[in-house]
């Protein structure tokens, strides 16, 4: 790992940062909203709409490459991106919010996609599993990160939100000055989604609730936290205990995910989360017992990801695995914009503990689910099991195509030796 760290450092430096200034924007945004007084059907529409802007970036930012470059690409997109944080606080306006949300969440995007398609190039197939491993601590640090810094500033101010443009605007430097040498670009063509949900059904129905799931956790929870009176730092601390929990659950749980039946996995992890949520509804104002919910429930939710997929290619011949990328990504940025929408639509109906219902209820299902599907068929052999790579939700096609090229190449040599 720490070969992957050295011949990459400056990319994973630079989306440290973009990380930092995304975790702050998505938090802040939830605080700042309150603040001036928006509704939460304002706040739901405001959070969705980043997920459809980064729908529609991971669907055009591949051709953008295609006709300028990787270097023109992040760097116009980046300096965007920094703009777009300044704008926020001089143009108060729920409208307005919704515009650049789906602007910088296009903008997260396209950046995502060209960063990782470097990494991807970066690295030998060998590391390629290691550096995703370490890309995804990355952008979990990042995000922490961002919370911690979230209490040094005053919500109703401008600085919160100059901190995250500056360290975005820094985030080119590591990566435009690297010596690493610009990638070919090149995407599988995505598998249809009769297809993909021909054969795996459950893999489709828990990319489409998990992304219903991570935007509520990513755009949502800071408005919850703050609807119940919470403090800027107490906001923070919450939203850093689900993504904490997403980081220290991951391995864990991938681990035991090579090893045992994954549709007993998949029930298990969502029927914990589920549970952690009713902790979550009747623990209302407990900050030290709202953040060991939201530390279970992201510790299941975000690793679920993951397991959705490592699930999905059991079922896959190896040469099809990248092919089902798209039509997975596409299925989980579908629940994704949906997520905030109806999270805001039960708060307002339920008050803010419409949040954790919402988070239950999805978790819940996917949980009745997955024993409905160990019904239906029988579970691959465990010695034709994939291995399972650490991937975030906010990842993009490239990511997932890296991960399954790797994987696709582990089963051919596999099979090599036998």
């Amino acid at each position: 790992m720490f070969k992957v760290l050295v011949s990459a450092w400056a990319l994973f430096l630079g989306m440290a940062l973009l990380m930092v200034g995304n975790g702050m924007q998505g938090t802040l945004l939830g605080v700042r909203g309150e603040l001036e007084g928006f509704s939460t059907f304002q706040m739901s529409l405001i959070m969705s709409a980043y997920f459809l802007g980064f729908l529609g970036g991971s669907r055009l930012a591949p051709e953008m490459i295609r006709r300028v470059g990787h270097i023109r690409v992040f760097a116009a997109l980046a300096s965007f991106i920094s703009a777009v944080l300044i704008l926020y606080p001089t143009i108060t306006d729920a409208g307005a919010w919704v515009l650049l949300r789906v602007f910088i969440g296009f903008c997260f995007s396209g950046v995502y996609v060209t960063a990782e398609s470097w990494l991807n190039n970066s690295v030998t197939n060998e590391r390629r599993g290691q550096a995703l491993s370490v890309y995804m601590i990355v952008q979990m640090l990042g995000i922490l990160t961002a919370q911690a810094l979230l209490t040094l500033g005053d919500p109703s101010g401008f600085i919160l939100f100059v901190v995250p443009s500056v360290l975005v605007s820094m985030s080119f430097a590591p990566i435009l000055l690297s010596v690493t040498p610009t990638p070919a670009f090149a995407t599988t063509k995505p598998m249809s989604l009769a297809r993909l949900y021909t054969s795996s059904p459950l893999g489709c129905v828990g990319m489409f609730l998990m992304g219903g799931v991570y935007a509520s956790q990513f755009g949502m929870a800071s408005v919850y936290a703050t609807q119940i009176g919470f403090s800027v730092s107490q906001v923070a601390t919450f939203v850093a205990a689900i993504y904490g929990g997403g980081l220290l659950l991951q391995y864990p749980i991938g681990w035991l995910s090579d090893r045992l039946d994954r549709r007993l996995m998949i029930l298990g992890a969502s029927a914990i989360g589920g549970i952690a949520c009713f902790l979550g509804f009747f623990s209302d104002p407990s900050l030290t017992l709202l953040c060991t919910a939201g530390f279970i429930l992201g510790g299941m939710a975000n690793p679920l990801y993951a397991l959705l997929i490592a699930y999905t290619n059991d079922y896959l011949e190896a040469e099809d695995m990248s092919a089902a990328s798209g039509g997975l990504l596409f299925i989980n940025g579908l629940g994704a914009v949906a997520g905030p929408l109806i999270t805001g639509a039960l708060i307002s109906w339920l008050g803010p503990m419409g949040f954790w219902v919402f988070l239950a209820g999805l978790m819940l299902a996917l949980a009745v689910y997955a024993a409905y599907r160990m019904t239906r068929r029988a579970s691959p052999d465990r010695e034709e099991y994939g291995q399972y790579v650490a991937i975030m939700p906010s990842s993009t096609l490239v990511a997932m195509d890296a991960a399954q090229e790797w994987l696709q190449e582990q089963a051919e040599e596999e099979d090599d030796e036998e």
